[in-house]
């Protein structure tokens, strides 16, 4: 295994002082190192991966130097416009260092919304012309890489990347912690919502622990699945999803379990959802200032009011919870003529035996459309 000071020193000896991305499990162990040892100037953990090749660029621009960009390798997506016509040779040449989490890599075991992402990463990489290695996991293989890394980087002024099989960094234990004050855990908080939702109501719920919690108290209250669109990958897209279902459903409430990252990731969805104005939509931020699925590295919702930028966006009804007492008083208010906003403050963490759906992607989009008649 890879000691994460191995890599970040080997990094920084090169003039790499500048770090940017969306966490992934993966990595976590390497961003925490990152985030305890460069001040907040040269870290910046961005709303999306595509937002983080931008900040990489402009901070080449501002230094020369060769700042590094972190993802899962699902976040290619959201990098491939700024990668290809911004930073590529063929454009602009902005020197980058990628490492991307490989999720879904052939042959390991992973969920199933990263079995596709894991089988064509390398070919991704190949059609947009960036060169790779997958990290080696010993640190004498890691450092003749690194060589290589910068040696094509200087050839090309382009981008390189190190394409990150499970187990590759040892383990480090992040020193720097911020939580926010919350009464409740994530799945209290479901819980308290699903209770207070009528027979009738649907949900569409973000990726990560969100869904895994929701179908654990679904069994709980021995109910079906049928009711909820766990949408177990496309960070960030859960919002959009359960707008269109609320605009063409009109006659069924929709509510959105969103997490503050996926929130963040694509919050231009809020201006969307003001716009149209779904009388039947309720839109959940599940806010605990953390990717809390890939390793609880902080994002910024902690310092954002959230349900003024809802307002400010169209939402009619927009407000901040932390207690069980206020949450219910929330989830009471019906019969409103305009999408609404609740704001949940909670702590991070979930317990250490949650479980899977055991349903399958395509057995949950089956069971979901029959029930609302898709």
């Amino acid at each position: 295994m890879v000691d994460p000071r191995f890599f970040y020193e080997a990094l920084a000896s090169r003039g790499t002082d500048f770090f940017t991305g969306v966490p992934d499990s993966l990595l976590k162990d390497f961003c925490a190192y990152i985030t305890d040892h460069t001040d907040d100037e040269r870290h910046i953990i961005a709303a999306n991966e595509g937002a983080a090749v931008a900040l990489a660029a402009g901070y080449h621009l501002a230094t020369k130097k060769t700042p590094l960009v972190y993802m899962q390798n699902s976040g290619i997506g959201n990098a491939v416009n700024p990668l290809l016509s911004l930073a590529d040779p063929d454009v602009y040449r902005i020197p980058l260092a990628l490492v991307i989490g490989w999720r879904g890599q052939p042959g390991v075991h992973d969920e199933p919304q990263h079995v596709k992402q894991g089988k064509v990463t390398d070919k991704l990489l190949d059609a947009m012309g960036i060169p790779y290695v997958i990290m080696a996991d010993t640190e004498s293989a890691l450092g003749k890489q690194i060589e290589v890394c910068y040696e094509r980087i200087a050839e090309t002024s382009g981008q390189f990347a190190f394409v990150v099989p499970k187990g590759v960094f040892a383990p480090y234990s992040p020193q720097k912690r911020r939580d926010i004050e919350a009464e409740m855990t994530r799945e209290e908080a479901i819980e308290e919502i699903v209770a207070a939702s009528g027979k009738d109501d649907i949900f569409v719920s973000t990726t990560g622990m969100a869904s895994r919690e929701l179908y654990e108290i679904r069994d709980k209250r021995r109910e079906g699945h049928e009711r909820d669109f766990l949408t177990v990958g496309s960070m960030g897209h859960a919002s959009s999803m359960a707008l269109s279902i609320a605009l063409q459903k009109p006659e069924l409430n929709v509510t959105c379990l969103d997490g503050d990252g996926a929130l963040l990731m694509h919050m231009g969805v809020l201006a969307a959802i003001g716009a149209r104005k779904p009388r039947n939509l309720r839109h959940i931020a599940l806010n605990n200032a953390a990717h809390d699925s890939v390793g609880g590295q902080p994002t910024i919702a902690a310092d954002i009011d959230l349900p003024v930028v809802a307002r400010a966006c169209g939402y009619e009804h927009a407000r901040r919870v932390s207690a069980k007492t206020e949450l219910r008083e929330a989830l009471a208010r019906k019969n409103m003529d305009a999408p609404s906003f609740i704001e949940v403050r909670i702590k991070k963490g979930a317990r250490n035996d949650l479980g899977r759906p055991k349903t399958s992607p395509i057995e949950n989009k089956t069971a979901f459309m029959r029930h609302i008649g898709g």
